[in-house]
């Protein structure tokens, strides 16, 4: 859903929203802090051992905290646009706020590590049921194998269609390139189709 901005006499600001999706401790959190020029807004609470059991972390994971609610980025991608990042969380126990992070976004980024693909299904799910456009980044985590796109593609059971993109969630300009090509692919499923003109009617013999 865009809007309209203040800005001055004769310019026009649009603003989009994108949504950040993906497994726990994929990466979201700090894909939306390194490509934010603003500071971030954060709902992390750290992890304690109530948490065992129930938030499997990744193999030899460092992780300590935890999106709670979601994170928030802007990045300004030309002088008239201006994108809003929310990242969501991602336990099962908070999926309950989806729908309202979710609301007005454009398009998705569904974050994904190779490692751990199936993680990506849940979020893939959700928005294809919702008819949200979406691409997938792959996430480089360090030491992590490297696939072909075509094989992530066939792991994933996408069609031709979805962009898949590699990515460093560490990176602002990595960053950067999957929110132009997530805005590009909105752009492409968004854009209004032509309605077929009219049928000229049939001319009957005889008639005047």
């Amino acid at each position: 859903m865009d809007f309209v901005l203040s800005s001055p006499p004769g310019e026009q600001i649009t603003s989009a929203k994108i949504v950040v999706a993906g497994g726990f401790g994929v990466g979201k959190t700090t894909f939306v802090g390194a490509m934010s020029e603003i500071a971030p807004v954060r709902t992390e609470a750290l992890m304690t051992h109530a948490s065992v059991g129930v938030d499997p972390l990744p193999n030899a994971s460092a992780k300590i905290s935890t999106t709670v609610a979601m994170d928030f980025g802007r990045i300004t991608l030309a002088d008239d646009l201006v994108l809003y990042v929310f990242g969501t969380p991602g336990q099962h126990r908070f999926w309950f706020m989806w729908d309202d992070i979710v609301h007005g976004a454009i398009v998705a980024v569904v974050l994904v590590d190779t490692g751990r693909l199936a993680d990506g299904f849940a979020s893939i799910d959700y928005f294809e049921a919702r008819g949200l456009p979406f691409v997938v980044a792959v996430n480089q985590f360090d030491g992590a194998r490297h696939y072909d796109i075509e094989e992530v593609r066939e792991a994933l059971a996408l069609p031709d269609d979805v962009v898949i993109m590699n990515c460093d969630a560490r990176s602002r300009d990595s960053a950067k390139e999957v929110l132009i090509a997530a805005s590009e692919h909105a752009l492409t499923k968004l854009a209004p189709v032509p309605a077929p003109l009219p049928k000229r009617p049939e001319r009957v013999r005889g008639a005047h």
